[in-house]
């Protein structure tokens, strides 16, 4: 319930540095954004973007521990590693998201900028530039290659030990008991990685800003809100 609870409040911060701004534009009818609150948001949505993956990662950490050596579980996962796991998912988090902001602040746009989505996601941002983005272009791959597949790398290998230690378990019961311990998280997993997957794929197929704003919804509203519903349904 520790991670679940910083799960959920990343959630709700996640949703609130898009949300609220997407209705205020369509309530008003003004889609203007000054240059400071469009790099404030994209620096808080990356942050707490990448502390869901991270979160995501520890939890799937946190049921191996519970399935693989539950005798050890309360040692292991003591508070105190549980808060410093927690704590430095953040620190990774903000700094990335801080060197995002950053090298982005380096590029020149121009005064009537048109941004074809709705919210300033970095990739659309680094498009739209009149400078050089090599050097921002290298700097995105790279933490999205290392921030992105390190921690599913870490949640694959969890669970490929859950389920051999699954496995092993002799009885159907035992394996019920065991698999329903992570059902909620591994649905939870699949529902993040999907979406974000296919706003990846959808946006490399079309090549249109207006379909990828579109599934961009996907993981920025869909996700978040059918977190507390599994959760729910599982406790």
């Amino acid at each position: 319930y520790f991670f679940l609870s910083n799960l959920s409040l990343v959630d709700i911060c996640f949703t609130s540095t898009t949300i609220p701004k997407m209705l205020l534009n369509i309530q008003t009818q003004s889609k203007a954004i000054t240059y400071a609150g469009c790099i404030t948001q994209m620096y808080f949505f990356i942050l707490l973007g990448a502390w869901d993956h991270f979160l995501l990662t520890v939890m799937a950490y946190d049921r191996y521990v519970a399935i693989c050596h539950p005798l050890h579980y309360t040692v292991i996962m003591n508070p105190r590693l549980c808060g410093l796991l927690v704590f430095k998912s953040w620190i990774v988090s903000a700094l990335n998201s801080l060197l995002h902001s950053l090298m982005l602040l380096r590029l020149s746009f121009r005064a009537d900028l048109e941004i074809p989505h709705f919210f300033c996601e970095v990739k659309q941002m680094i498009q739209l530039a009149c400078s050089d983005t090599f050097l921002n272009d290298m700097v995105m791959y790279l933490a999205t290659g290392i921030l992105g597949v390190g921690p599913l790398a870490g949640i694959l290998y969890s669970y490929s030990k859950i389920m051999s230690s699954i496995q092993a378990i002799p009885s159907a019961q035992g394996k019920c008991k065991a698999f329903s311990t992570c059902a909620s998280h591994l649905s939870v997993v699949s529902l993040f990685y999907g979406a974000v997957l296919g706003v990846d794929f959808s946006s490399a197929g079309t090549h249109s800003s207006q379909s990828g704003a579109v599934t961009s919804v996907l993981y920025t509203v869909v996700t978040p809100m059918l977190n507390p519903i599994i959760y729910t349904l599982r406790n």
